[in-house]
């Protein structure tokens, strides 16, 4: 294989790790097939007064990088590198557009980033409280992940990734049966993040679609009739 086959093949594949972590991070949320199967429309979150004695009792024991919110936060350069691939792909159509939607992704993987950080370190932070505070930690974590103030703006802003994501999908859309159908899947599994966040079996899907949609998409000197014309 020459260097220069093999760049374009690193370049196609590497985009596709993104979706392909984000299935592990949302599988391991999940405890079985059950529960991946409960398919509901809006998001419950589990009580402060569950997950902190657990941390607490459990968390310590257990590596850092068992913790799917730390893959998560290390897989965030993936979100520029997928971004990248999308406006690359798009660029000689609709190159103005493509930028743009690149840019949105960007931003909202600077505040994705926030959010999985805060996360990372609430989590690891619980698992080294001493039990005897197991009440002090709870409120505060409470009051923490409340969706208000800062931790509603960093969530809000972070979707902006997911947004960026779905934009550079229509930019992508093409003449093409597959072209058409790669911005459908990638449009579609931005979409789901959107409308079921912190459900992590419909972010599974999500990423399954994303996935599907980076694996059919070609770069427009492969498929020539598949671009936009400005």
């Amino acid at each position: 294989m020459t260097p220069t086959r093999l760049r374009l093949l690193a370049a196609a594949a590497l985009p596709m790790l993104l979706p392909l972590l984000l299935v592990i991070v949302f599988a391991m949320h999940l405890r079985g097939l059950p529960q991946f199967l409960d398919f509901r429309l809006r998001y419950l979150p589990t009580p402060p007064q569950v997950i902190v004695p657990w941390l607490i009792a459990h968390g310590g024991q257990r590596p850092l990088l068992h913790d799917p919110h730390v893959i998560a936060y290390l897989a965030l350069p993936l979100f520029l590198v997928t971004a990248l691939r999308l406006h690359r792909l798009a660029a000689p159509g609709r190159a103005a557009a493509s930028a743009a939607a690149c840019m949105v992704t960007v931003v909202g993987t600077i505040y994705l980033g926030g959010l999985f950080g805060m996360w990372t370190a609430f989590y690891d932070g619980l698992a080294r409280v001493d039990a005897r505070d197991v009440e002090g930690a709870t409120a505060a974590y409470a009051a923490m992940t409340s969706p208000q103030g800062a931790f509603l703006l960093t969530t809000t802003l972070a979707k902006l990734a997911f947004v960026g994501l779905a934009l550079q999908g229509l930019v992508l859309w093409g003449r093409t049966a597959r072209a058409r159908a790669a911005s459908a899947c990638i449009i579609a599994g931005a979409a789901l993040f959107l409308a079921f966040w912190d459900l992590d079996n419909w972010m599974l899907v999500g990423s399954v679609l994303l996935l599907v949609g980076l694996a059919m998409s070609r770069p427009a000197r492969e498929m020539p009739e598949a671009g936009f014309t400005q």
